[in-house]
């Protein structure tokens, strides 16, 4: 089926007599007649339900649904995309091992690989998005266990060439990990240029009106981790705090990597996404073909009106015929890239905020993707835990806007701007 097709009627597919929609099941717990059934399950032996924080049916139907689109072989749902993101790190790298990554990322995921999981024993090179090739096989080391990039870094906005990274990722034994919150399945399938995991923060277009939290993870199924036992020992020998199961025998390379994030990780952690911010998620994934194509329309039609305007120093937004990743953004998202973009205003950090104060429309949010056009300052707010060296690294200036457009008319949106700007 085609991706609006998937969009509406992937996940879940109901028998005669079921509801229509994808129901919530609303539930921590689940009835059995003996123990030697729930034995089963535990065991990992049967397919079925016992504890929420292992499986959920409402939210396994949604996972199934992104899974779909996304091209891949399972999927798994998580609280949030922060949660998304450390469980796909930490599923196959710990202490004593190095990962790669790219420089310009979401902050918090930065914040992640340079802080928390330092702290854990993982060591992590940052990588300019744009180095050569031999700069990006100078960075991985004999202890490597992934390379991590977005597709379209938050906020810097630069587009990952994913192909350069996939090779490099491949040619070292590893997988590569792509963040694809930003370009959506809709306008970007990584899987089909060699990426091998994917992460989203359900939270922004997927959901797209601000109404709940989620994240999720997709295997693409293709990455052989037998061909590499000692390094991913963790997939390929037997799980001793899981009833010794090897998840590569159990499930294969297309179950392996979520098997073992679920009845691991999430056992452990408990990142879940509930039942109810499941069936809200899938509502706006009914709509997502329609909402990311406006959000594009939009987002272009408000780049080239900030291009003009005298008070804007620099306009970044790939799309825009001129920018630097226009000719990566075409080979990889030929449809569109997102409805975010950044740009910078004459008078630094105490315009940006006049400007922001004058906006009518669009609102002063930590927040992308919405339905509603937002704004932010991130040197100031999401990224304010970097130095200001850091933050020249991950592609944000001091006088750096991200601007969310919503699905608002653009008109509306051009006015508001020209006027906020005005008032500097």
């Amino acid at each position: 089926m085609k991706k609006e097709t998937i969009c509406i009627q992937g996940g879940y597919v109901p028998s005669n007599g079921d509801p229509r929609q994808i129901p919530i099941i609303q539930s921590t717990t689940f009835k059995y007649d003996s123990a030697e059934e729930m034995a089963k399950l535990f065991d990992l032996e049967a397919d079925g339900y016992f504890y929420s924080r292992c499986g959920n049916p409402t939210c396994d139907m949604v996972a199934k649904k992104i899974a779909e689109l996304e091209g891949g072989t399972a999927a798994l749902l998580t609280g949030s995309g922060m949660a998304a993101n450390f469980l796909a790190f930490f599923n196959i790298a710990g202490a004593g091992d190095h990962v790669v990554s790219s420089s310009t990322i979401y902050g918090g995921t930065y914040n992640i690989l340079s802080t928390t999981m330092k702290r854990m024993g993982v060591e992590c090179t940052f990588v300019d998005p744009d180095c050569s090739e031999e700069e990006l096989n100078a960075a991985f080391k004999e202890n490597t266990k992934f390379v991590f990039g977005e597709t379209i870094a938050n906020p810097a906005l630069t587009v990952l060439d994913i192909e350069k990274f996939a090779k490099a990722a491949h040619a070292h034994g590893v997988p590569l990990i792509v963040d694809n919150t930003f370009a959506t399945p809709i306008n970007c399938n990584p899987f089909k240029f060699g990426a091998d995991i994917i992460t989203h923060s359900t939270t922004k277009y997927m959901d797209g009106h601000g109404a709940t939290l989620g994240g999720c993870i997709v295997d693409s199924g293709n990455f052989d981790w037998t061909k590499y036992p000692d390094k991913y020992a963790d997939l390929c020998t037997p799980d001793e705090s899981y009833h010794g199961v090897v998840y590569t025998e159990k499930f294969g390379l297309g179950g392996a990597y979520i098997a073992k994030a679920n009845a691991q990780l999430m056992r452990d952690l408990g990142t879940v996404q509930s039942p109810v911010n499941a069936y809200i998620l899938n509502l706006g994934l009914e709509s997502l073909p329609v909402r990311v194509a406006r959000h594009c329309e939009n987002a272009l039609a408000v780049a080239k009106a900030l291009e003009k305007n005298p008070n804007v120093t620099w306009v970044n937004y790939a799309s825009l015929p001129g920018n630097k990743y226009y000719d990566l953004a075409k080979k990889y998202m030929p449809n569109g890239t997102c409805g975010v973009v950044s740009f910078g205003i004459k008078g630094g950090k105490l315009a940006a905020e006049k400007f922001m104060a004058a906006l009518k429309v669009a609102s002063i949010e930590t927040h992308v993707a919405d339905a509603r056009t937002c704004c932010l300052h991130p040197a100031s707010t999401t990224h304010r835990q970097m130095t200001d060296e850091q933050l020249i690294e991950a592609g944000v200036p001091g006088d750096l806007i991200r601007y969310s457009t919503g699905l608002e008319n653009a008109e509306d949106l051009v006015a508001d701007l020209e006027q906020a700007l005005a008032s500097i």
